[in-house]
């Protein structure tokens, strides 16, 4: 392959277009899959399945999570070495990653295997849920190392300048569990199980295809067995940066937990129901701009580590006007469409229906503002800026969301939970508008005094 030297040179639509449009398709893809694979279950098994995968979204949050502080601080760092042409540490940080990729999720799973029962009940799982959350949890979790080695070491292809093979990735997998699910829920009759032995039957196979390209030596970054054994500094380089997206995922998390049990508490087994449709559906629109913010992330590394700051200053702000369109067309279709949405998962439930259209349409009401709060923290992570941010990423999930949570539902009951999004939306926006607004103005002196340093004729 290449090198990625071209990341600093071609034009920044040019790159962006390259490296997001391959990006969005896989992201979307998996976007598309789980949602097919939630009507599957809601169909082929019924509410109270559709409510355990509801309760089971935090355990899969921090699995994610742990794929995300390795692969996605990783991937930043390689980013930035092989802009400051540094290929020999780019190879180093690789290692290092695809080594905590495996271990930290076998720990995590091996914990929540020896405390299933407790933590399920922790999570918000009623009695009549609990059967199928344990059993779909199970499954997951047995698999959870082999899940995390796809989703992480699937970003290094995309650090090192091949967006494309990424996009073969998930769509390798979204394909092989859309099929699966169908197999093992409406011919073999497995139930939740045969949905979440799909997940990982699919991801196996992503895995299998990650490994075999960083074998077949068409890659930039080589893979060495001396760079697999873990190197303090490394770790704390890669957890540094990947400790902004990690702490928002378990954000996430702790949020999902205190959420399941305020829709126990004020809506039952109906509300986690419909919770579990509208994040599948909210996901078919949030994943085309953590597309276009994947796609962003190693052309701002690189060109920073580049020293060349215009053209970070120019790939950010491209950045954030497309996943600012994508997030209004992704509110039209809520707006026009929430009844025809909601109905394709409740099998004819009307109730069901009514209530997720209903919540969807306040829920998402400040959907047009998530771009450019997603592209502004993840600029501060690329960059290698971890506190920064660290505090953007935080911001929505437990600095605004939470309190809010636990606040709102007390004056508007169940109504007070589906507000809760937008205003936390808003709130976050504005925070980061200002620490954006800061390191924007600090970047372009960088980029004038890069640019008077290197005139001509300067003395």
């Amino acid at each position: 392959m290449d090198s990625p030297d071209f990341m600093g040179k071609q034009s920044i639509g040019r790159l962006l277009w390259m490296f997001s449009l391959p990006a969005i398709a896989g992201m979307v893809v998996n976007a598309f899959y789980n949602i097919v694979a939630r009507i599957f279950v809601g169909r082929g098994i019924g509410s109270l399945a559709l409510a355990a995968t509801a309760v089971a979204l935090p355990v899969m949050t921090i699995l994610m999570a742990l794929s995300i502080l390795i692969g996605v601080g990783a991937t930043a760092l390689i980013s930035i070495r092989l802009g400051e042409q540094k290929k020999a540490e780019a190879e180093v940080v690789a290692g290092n990653a695809m080594t905590l990729l495996v271990l930290l999720p076998a720990i995590f799973s091996i914990i929540y295997l020896i405390f299933a029962q407790p933590i399920l009940t922790a999570l918000g799982s009623s009695a009549e849920v609990y059967p199928y959350a344990r059993d779909y949890i199970t499954i997951i979790m047995l698999g959870a190392p082999i899940i995390s080695f796809a989703m992480g070491a699937n970003n290094f292809i995309r650090a090192e300048g091949n967006p494309r093979m990424s996009m073969y990735t998930q769509f390798l997998g979204a394909i092989i569990n859309i099929i699966l699910n169908y197999v093992f829920i409406f011919i073999f009759g497995w139930g939740i199980k045969g949905s979440a032995l799909a997940s990982v039957i699919a991801q196996t196979a992503a895995a299998l295809w990650v490994l075999s390209y960083f074998l077949s030596g068409r890659n930039v970054v080589k893979i060495y067995v001396k760079n697999l054994i873990p190197q303090m500094p490394v770790i704390f380089a890669i957890m540094a940066i990947g400790f902004a997206p990690f702490a928002m995922q378990l954000a996430t998390s702790i949020q999902q937990v205190i959420l399941n049990h305020a829709l126990m508490s004020y809506g039952g087994d109906l509300a986690l129901s419909a919770i579990g449709i509208m994040m599948s559906l909210g996901m078919i629109f949030f994943m085309p701009i953590l597309g276009i913010n994947q796609g962003a992330q190693p052309l701002i590394g690189y060109n920073y580590g580049a020293k060349q700051y215009d053209r970070v200053i120019e790939a950010w702000k491209k950045a954030v006007f497309v996943a600012t369109c994508i997030a209004i067309a992704g509110f039209i279709i809520i707006r026009l469409f929430a009844v025809p949405l909601a109905a394709l998962f409740s099998k004819g439930d009307i109730a069901l229906t009514n209530l997720t259209s209903h919540a969807m349409l306040i829920y998402f009401t400040a959907f047009p503002i998530v771009g450019f709060q997603v592209i502004g923290a993840t600029y501060f992570q690329s960059v290698g800026k971890p506190v920064q941010a660290a505090i953007l990423s935080l911001s929505r999930q437990v600095l605004l969301f939470i309190p809010l949570l636990l606040i709102l539902p007390k004056y508007w009951g169940i109504e007070g939970i589906w507000r809760t999004a937008p205003i936390a939306d808003c709130l976050a926006v504005l925070l980061t508008a200002s620490f954006v607004f800061i390191e924007l103005k600090k970047l372009k002196a960088k980029a004038a005094g890069e640019l008077s340093e290197d005139a001509p004729g300067k003395a």
